[in-house]
């Protein structure tokens, strides 16, 4: 097995509350398959994130910790960007991608902060924001070339046991893709927060003023949690 396909004996392993949320989904002939197909690509071609990154959503943020639960799509499919989490990049890459740009300017319009000179979010997922895609995987260069393969039943199972929580949480479903999850969130006791992507092809059509991180942040706070410090800081 070669370096890049090293972490991929890790796709089962999640440590921590995960681990009893989705350990049914690990045993399932989809994940037989995805499990095949992803470790196959590593073999043979430039796959995003590294492989010991895939589940890094997960590990930084507890089932128990989530309140909010930021669903994205794809992972980014250039070199030294996708690490595991929706929206964020590693923290030398200088590069801001254009929708994370833009839900800068979103959060600086809404709740004043600063504009940041990195895309590094691990600081919202160690305060209990799930950053979610519905695909783990993606190769070099090919968006959506992971889609349909298995991600989507692995990641409708998590979205299934946040919905399951009994606590306040709080769901950002930017985009119809995000939105088409709406059906299997039942539970009375969240919120759900819908608005366009915030790529530059559809921000102006209401991303843009939708105050979705202060409504968040007053719905934690009107039920008893703390609300989510969204400034990120410069490196």
């Amino acid at each position: 097995m070669n370096k890049r396909e090293g972490g991929y004996r890790k796709m089962a392993m999640l440590s921590n509350d995960w681990a009893e949320a989705l350990g049914a989904e690990f045993r399932k002939p989809y994940y037989k398959q995805l499990y095949q197909f992803v470790r196959e690509e590593y073999s043979k071609a430039v796959v995003y994130p590294p492989a010991d990154d895939i589940f890094n959503a997960f590990h930084f943020t507890p089932l128990r910790e989530v309140k909010v639960l930021l669903l994205g799509q794809d992972p980014y499919h250039n070199e030294h960007q996708a690490h595991g989490m929706s929206f964020s990049v590693l923290p030398d890459q200088k590069d801001i991608p254009p929708s994370l740009q833009n839900i800068y300017q979103e959060l600086h319009d809404d709740l004043g902060c600063d504009i940041p000179n990195n895309g590094y979010l691990k600081k919202w997922a160690d305060q209990g924001v799930l950053l979610l895609n519905t695909v783990l995987t993606v190769r070099a260069h090919q968006a959506n070339s992971h889609q349909g393969k298995g991600w989507e039943a692995f990641t409708d199972a998590v979205i299934h046991a946040v919905n399951a929580q009994e606590r306040p949480i709080v769901y950002l479903l930017w985009g119809r893709p995000a939105q088409s999850k709406i059906p299997m969130l039942t539970n009375p006791k969240h919120l759900i927060l819908k608005a366009p992507h915030p790529s530059p092809l559809s921000a102006y059509r209401g991303f843009f003023g939708c105050k979705h991180f202060s409504q968040a942040n007053e719905f934690l706070k009107a039920n008893g949690v703390e609300p989510v410090d969204w400034q990120i800081e410069n490196i």
